[in-house]
């Protein structure tokens, strides 16, 4: 019974992180309204700019963002786009994952650690099934789905991730970029699954 109404929590914590499409998604605002379709972006091919960033001689820095969603059970629970990829892990066992080792592998940035010069543009690609964002913060913390951040072991909600903006959540198919402004040690995360990060290292030469 404790973990049906644990997944029926997430469920909901969830439907607010995929119905941010009517507005600014802050923490305070999101409520639990239901999904919402994921955006024209995640059926068309990669942009060409993400294409074109992967090409020899560009000095992007590329960070995939994968996540293993089943269709079927992610959007029979949740809502229908909530997942729009093939096959994949479901979503109970996503949430057993979830309880017992406070990450699920499967959902992260790759690399997860990188050397950066100031001047560079990183480029976040969603090559997952989920719309997921790319915040720089200035130390790892929780989400906007409180649910997901108690799972996760991460309780404080990480500020940056209280005031997201429309263009910060990133459709599956399509990019993010972000110019490193500053030299020092940069940490991005995912703010719907906060175990999703990368740490970087970045130098003005």
């Amino acid at each position: 019974m404790t973990f049906r109404l644990s997944i029926l929590c997430v469920v909901f914590a969830l439907a607010v992180a995929c119905s941010h499409g009517t507005g600014s998604p802050s923490a305070e605002g999101l409520t639990p309204t239901g999904p919402s379709a994921v955006t024209a972006a995640a059926t068309t091919p990669l942009s060409a700019a993400a294409q074109s960033a992967q090409a020899p001689g560009r000095q992007d820095v590329v960070v995939n963002m994968a996540d293993a969603c089943d269709p079927d059970t992610f959007n029979a629970v949740v809502g229908p786009g909530t997942c729009v990829r093939s096959g994949g892990m479901k979503f109970d066992l996503f949430i057993q994952t979830l309880t017992r080792l406070a990450v699920v592998g499967a959902w992260h940035f790759a690399p997860t650690v990188a050397n950066l010069r100031v001047g560079q543009e990183l480029m976040a690609v969603n090559r997952g099934g989920e719309v997921h964002t790319f915040t720089e913060v200035a130390e790892f913390g929780g989400g906007i789905v409180a649910n997901l951040n108690q799972l996760a072991h991460t309780p404080d909600v990480a500020p940056e991730c209280a005031h997201l903006e429309q263009d910060d959540f990133v459709a599956p198919g399509a990019s993010y970029r972000e110019e490193v402004g500053h030299g020092g040690a940069l940490k991005f995360q995912c703010c719907i699954h906060p175990w999703m990060r990368l740490e970087a290292q970045a130098s003005t030469r």
